[in-house]
C-alpha cells in the first residue's frame, strides 16, 4: 500500500480501511510500503516482495511495476500515470451534480464555486456543478486557487482571489468549495464582512472530514464520498488482475453516499421576506414544541395567510418544514454521537422517541436506530 497514511484524511485512511476489509476476507498478507517504486528497483531482476500494488501511483511506480509484471491499481485521479493504469475513483461528476441539486432544492438562484487549480477531481466536480446549475437556468461564478493555497506567497494570492470572487456575489447565494479548509476560510471571510451563513451564503464544502466540518460553527455541509468502498473495490480489482484477468476498459467510478447536511446549508432562500422570517423562526425554535400557529404569531400574520405563502414558495405546509428541520438535526445527532434515542428526540423537538421513530419510518424509510447503524457501518 502506498497511500500517505501520515495524513489522517479519509481519502487516505478510508481507502486503506477498505483494502484491509477485503484483505481480511480473503486472507491476504498486506504490506504497507511508502516507497514501492524504490522496493521494485531493489528487487530488479528478482521476485518482488509482493504480488500486486494499490497506490496513489506515481509515473515511476507505474513504469517499474510494468517491468516487473506486477499489477497496480491506482486510486489517485490526478496521478501522472492515471491514463495508463486501471483505477478506482470517486465519481466526481456525480458529486458535483448532487452538490448543485442540494443548493437548488434550498431555493437558491445565485451560485459560486471555488476549487483548486490542476486538481482533476475538483475540475470534474466543478464542470458537473456548473452544468447542473446552468440546466436549471442559472449561472455560476467560479474561481480557482493554487494547490498550495495555504503556503507563503500563494496564501496572499489566495486571499486576493477569494476577496475578488466574493465581491461579485449577489446574495443570498449557494456556493460549492472544493475542500473543507477553504470552506472554513470563506466562512470566516463571510463573518468578517457581516454576512450570515447560511442565510446570506450557504456553503457546501469538501468531502466530510468530520474534524473540519463539525468542530467550529457554523458546521459545514459536505459530501460523504465513501472512501472505504473505493478501497474495497480497488482490492477486488487487484485480486482479479493478480488472477490474470484483463483490466477494465476504463476506471471504476464509485458513486457518493450523499450530502451530509449541517448548519452551513440548513436554510431555504426565498424572496418573500415573510417566508424568510418564518424559516428563521423555525430554524431557531424547532427544538421546542411549536406548530404553525406559533410560527404565524412570530411573524405577525395569520396562519392561513402564512400557510398559503408556504405552499406557493416552498410547495409544502408549515408543519412539513418544521418536521424537515427536526429530521435533519436528528440525523446529525445520530451520525455524530452516541446520545440515547430518547434524549435525541427531546433535544431536536420530537418530544417522544416513538414520534421520532414514526417520522423516520414514514419520511426516510428507516428507523432512527437503523440510520445510526448505517452511518456507523460507513465509517468503519
Amino acid at each position: 500500500m502506498q497511500l500517505e497514511l501520515e495524513w489522517p484524511f479519509k481519502r487516505h485512511a478510508g481507502i486503506f480501511a477498505g483494502t484491509q476489509k477485503y484483505a481480511g476476507e480473503h486472507s491476504w498478507q498486506s504490506i504497507v510500503d511508502e516507497n514501492p517504486d524504490a522496493t521494485l528497483q531493489k528487487y530488479s531482476g528478482n521476485p518482488a516482495s509482493y504480488d500486486g500494488i494499490i497506490a496513489r501511483a506515481t509515473g515511476k511506480l507505474a513504469r517499474r511495476a510494468a517491468r516487473a509484471n506486477i499489477p497496480v491499481v491506482n486510486v489517485w485521479l490526478s496521478s501522472p500515470a492515471a491514463a495508463s493504469l486501471p483505477g478506482v475513483f470517486p465519481d466526481y461528476s456525480a458529486q458535483g451534480r448532487l452538490r448543485a441539486e442540494h443548493l437548488l432544492t434550498r431555493g437558491f438562484s445565485h451560485f459560486a464555486a471555488l476549487t483548486a487549480d490542476e486538481n482533476r477531481g475538483e475540475s470534474l466536480e466543478l464542470e458537473a456543478f456548473t452544468n447542473t446549475v446552468r440546466e436549471a437556468g442559472y449561472r455560476c461564478a467560479s474561481a480557482k486557487v493554487s494547490l498550495d493555497a495555504f503556503s507563503g506567497i500563494h496564501w496572499r494570492r489566495t486571499e486576493r482571489t477569494i476577496a475578488t470572487w466574493m465581491s461579485g456575489w449577489k446574495r443570498p447565494i449557494g456556493i460549492y468549495i472544493g475542500t473543507e479548509l477553504l470552506g472554513r476560510v470563506v466562512a470566516q471571510a463571510c463573518h468578517n464582512r457581516g454576512w450570515r451563513v447560511p442565510e446570506d451564503v450557504a456553503i457546501i464544502a469538501g468531502r466530510n472530514e468530520e474534524m473540519l466540518c463539525e468542530s467550529l460553527h457554523p458546521t459545514l455541509s459536505s459530501m460523504e464520498v465513501g472512501y472505504d468502498h473505493i478501497g474495497y473495490e480497488a482490492a477486488r480489482l487487484l485480486d482479479r488482475l493478480m488472477n490474470g484477468e484483463p483490466p477494465p476498459r476504463g476506471p471504476i467510478l464509485i458513486p457518493p453516499e450523499g450530502v451530509v447536511v449541517r448548519e452551513s446549508t440548513d436554510f431555504f432562500a426565498v424572496d418573500d421576506p415573510l417566508i424568510a422570517a418564518a424559516l428563521r423562526f423555525i430554524a431557531a425554535n424547532s427544538h421546542l414544541e411549536i406548530g404553525q400557529d406559533d410560527v404565524a404569531r412570530a411573524v405577525d400574520t395569520g396562519s392561513r395567510t402564512l400557510q398559503r405563502r408556504f405552499q406557493k414558495h416552498l410547495k409544502r405546509p408549515i408543519a412539513a418544514e418544521i418536521r424537515r428541520v427536526r429530521i435533519e438535526r436528528a440525523k446529525r445527532e445520530l451520525a455524530q454521537g452516541s446520545l440515547p434515542l430518547k434524549e435525541i428526540a427531546r433535544k431536536v423537538g420530537f418530544g417522544e422517541t416513538m414520534q421520532m421513530y414514526t417520522v423516520f419510518r414514514r419520511d426516510l424509510g428507516v428507523t432512527p436506530s437503523q440510520y445510526r447503524k448505517d452511518r456507523e457501518n460507513r465509517q468503519t
